[in-house]
């Protein structure tokens, strides 16, 4: 009793109860605030006296979200894509009132423009295109035997829709709002934290290789993530709407500085793989004393505050770089070093320079957001999603099939519920489009529905006809409402739980006149079931998105953004390069889930063509704004040798194999011979000499392609070409 006591007056059961209320407490508001809004909802309906009073309880199950913005953006989209499928379902109505084959012709392809649109953006603009395609085959298959009626089912409908959004978002925003701003913020102010402990070890030494592609997961993951919710917090928060470029602009130069970070980090490790080189102990004065002047915002928030200490370090670090980069060389240059590790020398410096730029520019803007207004929220380079055409076409043709094959069934059959298993196909493989695996989506959905409908036999022939009114109604229906809603806060369950919400709603939620016809409840189950699972068949074997094909053109497009990085235009580029890598791991890493070998070689050309695209990037930039001289004309050799690298790189990132790769080594090499017998124009100084910036960028390509480590390892040839490959000259 007395241990009972101190433990009851300790802080212990705050700190527990703090804890739980983070974790499963949200869960459980979640659920109640669900219940709520279905419940609400549902009164509502029967009280005006809608049609279906059911699809408003759906549109609650589907809308609601832990988070009120991920509420508000997915209700603008679930009207905008209701609106879409009603207007397109009257217009195909109207073209053929009283041919069904045509009619269903026109709905497959239309479901399946709209898979394939879901499968593109996949966000919540997907789930317009989700509901542009399955609203059409809710509204126009029941209305199929009677065209005249279906121009009010498709207002009826988008009544029913906003009913449920609209209470949706009212009990959001009313009980217990969790902000999707607030979230943001909290992730916004930890990453830096996690990104500095990581740059710490890196520059220490400290890191292993699988800590280090951990931690590079975990940053796409943040990259992806954040601009998800930058997209999402406009719907709810005015302060973050105010910041919205400076946000777009922070999740960009967080992108740069990982990249700046892992290019540095992979010098160093070959560097450190040799031994304690002449190089590297000349190197290692400024890594210390950069990990020494991050140490104090490692692994914890950076506020406002700390972003300017953090920017006003590291320009005082900026600023001393040089004179100390001069002091060094001239102390290394005594040693008498050979050409390679003084090119050595001037590459790390010059990424760790760049590093320390891009990272003061971080600090800046994120210092910045404490401001309602700021010259920074200029920014207009948005994140650049990327989609391979190939997975968007699978989809459609996924849902095409899918939909053919039911279509034709029924109308061979005439069965009664063949209206009910077409138009849950389409749903069911449209939900299922977004999805990284849709078997096991459509699969859990059976699952789903299978419980439904036990659930709701029992209630809708046994217990319904026993109770009178509506609160006795919401205790009979609040159980399987709830165990849906838990069900979806739980990825490995989420499947089923939606199946179990949306179509035990559809097939045992009481409208205002219940029919109770055995009969046709079996018979409409089993039709639900059979549907889900042809839909888990087709994402089986028509085109799955999670093999092998996939990975490779995922891996294909990952390589072509080298080329992106060669012949996009100069203006904005950093950024799109940057998002389009990032989106491009995170949608083969996820499809490559259980996958670590997949995953592991993504992850190292990932690093690859980070690396050498940066290179190029910087190689441009530079080129781009080197003042008017003769030294720098583009008929210079020099500048024709960068021009010939750069087509010699495309065609080994388009087919790498050992003599695309002995040509692009030897393009290096010639670059930079080129670049040494060039005479510029001033004074070499650190930060005033173009053409030692141009070499270093030169020789940190030519590192990357040399790495002993996988994947350009496999293509390495048995010692470095000196006589150019056939076909390469210095004339080329």
């Amino acid at each position: 009793m007395n241990t009972a006591l101190t433990w009851f007056r300790s802080l212990e059961w705050r700190r527990e109860l703090n804890g739980w209320a983070r974790s499963d407490g949200v869960t459980w508001i979640y659920i109640f605030k669900v219940l709520i809004a279905a419940f609400v909802t549902y009164w509502v309906a029967m009280r005006l006296e809608l049609p279906q009073p059911r699809t408003a309880v759906i549109t609650v199950f589907i809308v609601m979200q832990p988070q009120s913005g991920h509420v508000f953006a997915k209700s603008f989209y679930r009207l905008l894509g209701t609106l879409a499928g009603s207007v397109v379902m009257v217009v195909m109505m109207a073209l053929f009132p009283q041919d069904s084959e045509p009619f269903l012709l026109l709905l497959s392809l239309w479901v399946a423009f709209c898979c394939a649109g879901a499968a593109r953006y996949r966000n919540f603009r997907a789930y317009g295109f989700v509901l542009a395609g399955y609203t059409a085959a809710f509204t126009g298959l029941p209305a199929l035997a009677h065209p005249d009626t279906s121009f009010m089912a498709a207002v009826w409908r988008l009544l029913e829709i906003s009913l449920g959004i609209l209470c949706s978002t009212l009990v959001t925003a009313a009980i217990l709002p969790q902000s999707t701003g607030a979230a943001m913020r909290n992730a916004l102010y930890q990453r830096f934290g996690t990104f500095a402990r990581f740059a710490i070890d890196g520059l220490r030494g400290n890191s292993d290789p699988q800590r280090f592609e951990a931690s590079n997961v975990r940053f796409i993951a943040d990259a992806v993530g954040l601009e998800g919710l930058r997209a999402v917090t406009v719907f709810e928060d005015p302060h973050m709407r105010r910041r919205n470029g400076r946000l777009n602009r922070l999740n960009s130069e967080f992108m740069t500085i990982t990249t700046r970070f892992n290019a540095l980090h992979q010098l160093l490790e070959r560097l450190r793989s040799r031994g304690l080189t002449p190089s590297v102990h000349a190197i290692e004065p400024g890594l210390n004393e950069l990990a020494e002047l991050l140490e104090p915002f490692a692994g914890r928030a950076l506020t406002d505050t700390d972003a300017n200490q953090l920017a006003s370090r590291l320009s005082d670090f900026k600023a001393g770089l040089p004179e100390q980069v001069r002091h060094l060389r001239a102390e290394f240059v005594d040693s008498a070093p050979s050409d390679d590790e003084l090119l050595d020398f001037h590459t790390a410096y010059e990424l760790l320079y760049r590093f320390v730029d891009d990272m003061h520019d971080y600090a800046q803007t994120h210092a910045s957001l404490a401001d309602h207004s700021h010259a920074r929220e200029k920014w207009v380079e948005p994140f650049v999603n990327t989609t391979n055409w190939t997975l968007s076409l699978a989809s459609g043709v996924r849902a095409l099939v899918v939909m053919a094959v039911m279509s034709v069934y029924w109308v061979a059959t005439a069965w009664p519920s063949g209206a009910t298993m077409t138009l849950v196909s389409a749903a069911t493989v449209a939900l299922s489009a977004t999805t990284a695996n849709p078997r096991r989506m459509s699969f859990q959905m059976a699952c789903g529905t299978a419980l439904g409908a036990v659930l709701g036999f029992f209630q809708t022939f046994f217990v319904l006809p026993l109770i009178d009114g509506f609160p006795l109604l919401c205790m009979v229906l609040a159980p399987v409402f709830a165990l849906g809603a838990f069900l979806t806060t739980r990825p490995q369950w989420a499947g089923v739980g939606i199946g179990l919400l949306i179509f035990f709603s559809i097939g045992s939620v009481p409208d205002n006149l219940t029919v109770y016809n055995p009969y046709t409840f079996i018979n409409d189950y089993i039709a639900m079931v059979i549907g889900m699972l042809l839909c888990a068949v087709a994402g089986a074997i028509i085109l799955p998105p999670n093999s092998r094909w996939l990975w490779r053109r995922l891996e294909d497009d990952l390589r072509q953004q080298v080329s992106f990085a060669i012949s996009a235009p100069l203006r904005g580029l950093r950024s799109n390069f940057e998002s389009r890598i990032r989106d491009l791991v995170h949608q083969a890493y996820g499809l490559a889930a259980g996958q670590p070998v997949v995953q592991r070689s993504l992850l190292r050309w990932m690093f690859v063509v980070q690396e050498i695209g940066h290179a190029i990037i910087e190689l441009r930039r530079e080129q781009a704004i080197l003042p008017v001289h003769p030294s720098y004309a583009e008929s210079q050799p020099w500048r024709q040798a960068i021009r010939a690298m750069g087509r010699s790189l495309v065609r080994l990132f388009i087919q790498p194999d050992r003599h695309n790769l002995a040509r692009s080594l030897y393009a290096v090499d010639h670059a930079i011979f080129c670049v040494q017998n060039t005479d510029e124009p001033f004074a070499p100084h650190f930060d005033t000499s173009a053409l030692r910036r141009v070499k270093s960028y030169l020789h940190f390509i030519r590192t990357c392609l040399l790495d002993p480590q996988p994947p350009l390892a496999a293509y390495a040839p048995a010692q470095s070409s000196v006589e150019p490959p056939q076909g390469l000259s210095h004339a080329s």
